[in-house]
């Protein structure tokens, strides 16, 4: 039972990190060019949800992936 608990922990981690890594990516883009004068708070909520996107999806793939070579690695045992 303890397995569930670390492989969420292991969920929740991996999620905020790509979260971030998505965000810190996002603001060097220069995104006042494609907005409108004087909207920066939703500029950077255009960001944030941009960042929460891509960050989930990047860490779905990437946990998949881990996923998928320990199904191969416990197969051929």
């Amino acid at each position: 039972m303890q397995v569930y608990g670390i492989d969420a922990i292991i969920r929740i981690v991996s999620h905020f990190a790509f979260i971030y890594l998505a965000f810190w990516a996002l603001r060097s883009l220069r995104t006042e060019k494609l907005f409108k004068a004087h909207y920066e708070t939703q500029i950077r909520m255009t960001i944030m949800m941009a960042s929460v996107a891509l960050g989930f999806t990047f860490s779905t793939f990437f946990l998949e992936i881990i996923a998928m070579c320990k199904n191969i690695f416990l197969s051929y045992q």
